[in-house]
């Protein structure tokens, strides 16, 4: 703070010595402003940082002290080297211990004689019933496209512009207009939202 005042009074004192040549009561012999009251020059002014710190001292160290903390981490140390680390399990690759018993086994359902008679018949119906709907079907398909294929020849032997116009996919025939998402900058202060969760996870100290 000191510093900005002296400053401000240094551009103001420097501002007042500027006065016109026409002034001659302040003028000395020389054509130079004369030190008087109330102009004081400006190298009169010196300012210098706050020196408020105070030196740090040294404190006296006690090689004997020292020496014993020394050699108190050291006997620490060794009791940690003799302790093995505990490990810490990993839970995730942990199967439980009520999944593995081997009692509990889930076994097939018996099922009586006529009751399993009646599920096969009905499968080998299903199956026979599927295998006539695929046949009708391919061949529904094969009608259409060798209907299709002497149709487009007919047409080609009448004119060849309408058989090109034919070949054409024809836009109405499915009338579907999709537009995709367009590309945006992503956004620089959104934050994504982290949810709700239950932390459940256990702190293992040693």
């Amino acid at each position: 703070m000191s510093i900005v005042i002296s400053r401000a009074l240094c551009r103001v004192l420097s501002r007042q010595t500027a006065v016109p040549t026409n002034v001659s009561f302040l003028m000395g012999v020389d054509g130079h402003v004369s030190q008087g009251p109330w102009f004081a020059s400006v190298l009169t002014l010196k300012t210098s940082a706050p020196l408020r710190a105070e030196p740090k001292k040294k404190k006296k160290v006690d090689p004997r002290r020292e020496q014993m903390v020394r050699e108190r981490l050291k006997k620490k140390l060794k009791k940690l080297e003799r302790v093995p680390p505990e490990l810490i399990p990993i839970e995730d690759f942990t199967t439980p211990a009520k999944y593995m018993d081997e009692t509990r086994v889930r076994g097939a359902a018996q099922l009586p004689f006529e009751e399993s008679e009646r599920r096969a018949l009905l499968l080998k119906e299903w199956s026979r019933y599927k295998q006539t709907q695929h046949r009708a079907e391919m061949e529904a398909v094969g009608l259409a496209v060798e209907a299709q294929r002497e149709a487009l020849e007919e047409l080609r032997l009448e004119s060849e512009e309408l058989y090109q116009a034919a070949l054409r996919p024809d836009p109405l025939l499915f009338p579907f207009n999709h537009q995709g998402p367009s590309y945006t900058p992503p956004k620089a202060q959104y934050e994504a939202p982290e949810g709700k969760y239950n932390n459940i996870t256990k702190v293992y100290t040693q």
